[in-house]
């Protein structure tokens, strides 16, 4: 190691206690991280592209500094979606540096995964005070019965207000109007269920039926309309 001509004439001051860094939490114990074998726990991150057309949330639960399980879902950006195929095969059984430092092709996966590192660095993971952290396979917990990630679309100008395209519960197929033409409820169709139940056999208009259900006062409706076509 080289030193300038400077500090080479510098007498030497000794250094106080060596305290070591802050613990964090992790996985219901307190950690003093060193290395990154010493990080584990379950978090996400949120990224963006340079041009912001789309974004990503991404999952990842650690284990001593390995990934263990990737979630990645992506909106906005159809070549993303390609990315994210590659991201989560790529991730798991690499440590949480070779992460940072891989290069997942999309801007917005290379975002969340420099905040998730940030999660992890500062003890901020969602598995921060629980006992042993979380297993393998809870990410999948965020998507929910038919394994579709929860997406929220809506659409509205000033001249003709607002229509729902699509809510946590599934993709939206009618809107319930009362007399003012304000919005009162909606119908849905839960689309992962949907799907599941007809690649268990069952007939795809039986199987639709099933899986229609409405939100708010939707019987009450004076007016109903499809948000797609009117």
């Amino acid at each position: 190691m080289n030193y300038s001509h400077e500090v080479e004439h510098m007498c030497t001051v000794a250094k106080g206690p060596r305290h070591g860094p802050a613990p964090i939490p992790e996985e219901g114990k307190w950690v003093k991280a060193y290395e990154i074998k010493d990080i584990s726990g379950l978090s996400h991150g949120v990224g963006w592209c340079a041009p912001q057309q789309g974004a990503c949330k991404l999952t990842l639960n650690i284990k001593e500094g390995i990934v263990q399980e990737a979630l990645v879902e992506t909106i906005g950006c159809s070549g993303m979606t390609h990315s994210a195929a590659m991201a989560a095969e790529i991730l798991p059984g690499k440590t949480m540096l070779e992460c940072l430092n891989t290069d997942l092709v999309c801007d917005a996966i290379n975002v969340a995964m420099r905040e998730i590192f940030l999660q992890f660095a500062y003890g901020r993971t969602q598995s921060a005070f629980s006992e042993d952290g979380l297993p393998i396979g809870a990410g999948l917990e965020d998507l929910g019965k038919g394994y579709r990630s929860q997406i929220a679309t809506m659409y509205s100008t000033l001249q003709k207000g607002v229509r729902y395209m699509e809510m946590a519960e599934g993709y939206v197929t009618r809107m319930a109007l009362d007399a003012d033409d304000q919005v009162i409820g909606y119908e849905y169709v839960k689309l992962g269920q949907m799907l599941q139940d007809i690649r268990r056999g069952v007939e795809p208009g039986e199987a639709y039926k099933k899986n229609v259900g409405s939100y708010g006062r939707f019987d009450e409706a004076v007016k109903i309309i499809d948000p797609r076509e009117e």
